[in-house]
């Protein structure tokens, strides 16, 4: 993953979330950022559908980390503290939604979403049109069958969840820079300030998964980003710790459905 966030250069937010106008309710943003930038932390009032269409994208909360390649988005709920980190050379298409339309009320928090062939060519629809007056009735029904396909989409399990613990949150800062580390929690827990049963019961409290379980996703998200930069199942697999290639294209397929070489194609 990229470096810490006191030393990754950082650019200001796109004005377009902090927008409120009902009668331009779906705003884009494109754009490219190199490897290894990151937004600045900040929120906004509109909802944010954060999509890459090359390279892949981390995009952080309180509530966890998010993994975004090409083949899936991040919705962001309006309000929420984020930052986005860009883990190789990106391309972006962002949308930015109207508080006024309050999408997915019934899951109100950040996640991975798996993007369909229409969403793609919609947000690229309206990216190539002007968005900077009062919406005509052409604008208005593409915004409203975008906002539709929103709603519609199914989540994906590219979450890594965080921690409030300031134990914990020194571990998983730790594992988050160094994927490849592979000693087990006993030997890392000096480095927490805590017992591993002290720190065992804190992954199962803040996250939901055991520390085993947690690592395991952190590696595989490791594994997308390398992925991306076209390394082949055989580098990812030694590169992070796994007893073989078979091992990392066996634990991949389990957590994803698919296997390593044709996650990114969607």
């Amino acid at each position: 993953m990229t470096k810490d966030v006191a030393e990754t250069p950082t650019r200001p937010a796109s004005g377009a979330g902090f927008v409120r106008d009902a009668a331009r309710p779906v705003l884009v943003h494109s754009g490219r950022m190199p490897a290894g930038q990151m937004v600045e932390p900040h929120s906004h009032p509109r909802g944010q559908l954060i999509w890459a269409m090359q390279g892949v994208l981390r995009v952080t909360s309180r509530g966890g980390v998010w993994i975004v390649p090409p083949s899936h988005a991040v919705w962001i709920p309006g309000g929420t503290d984020h930052h986005v980190t860009t883990e190789t050379e990106v391309e972006i298409r962002n949308l930015y939604v109207d508080p006024t339309l309050a999408l997915r009320r019934q899951v109100p928090r950040c996640a991975v979403l798996l993007l369909t062939p229409l969403l793609r060519e919609l947000i690229l629809r309206l990216a190539a049109l002007s968005t900077d007056a009062p919406f005509d009735a052409r604008r208005l029904h593409l915004a409203a069958v975008i906002t539709d396909e929103i709603e519609a989409l199914a989540e994906a399990p590219l979450s890594l969840p965080g921690a409030h613990d300031a134990r914990l949150v020194r571990l998983m800062r730790h594992l988050r820079e160094t994927p490849d580390e592979a000693r087990p929690l006993a030997d890392l827990a000096a480095l927490a300030g805590a017992s591993p049963r002290t720190l065992e019961r804190l992954f199962r409290a803040e996250t939901g998964l055991t520390f085993r379980q947690w690592r395991s996703r952190l590696r595989l998200m490791a594994a997308i980003e390398r992925l991306e930069r076209g390394q082949s199942s055989t580098e990812i697999a030694w590169s992070l710790g796994y007893r073989s290639p078979s091992a990392f294209v066996a634990a991949f397929r389990t957590q994803f459905g698919r296997p390593p070489q044709s996650f990114l194609q969607g």
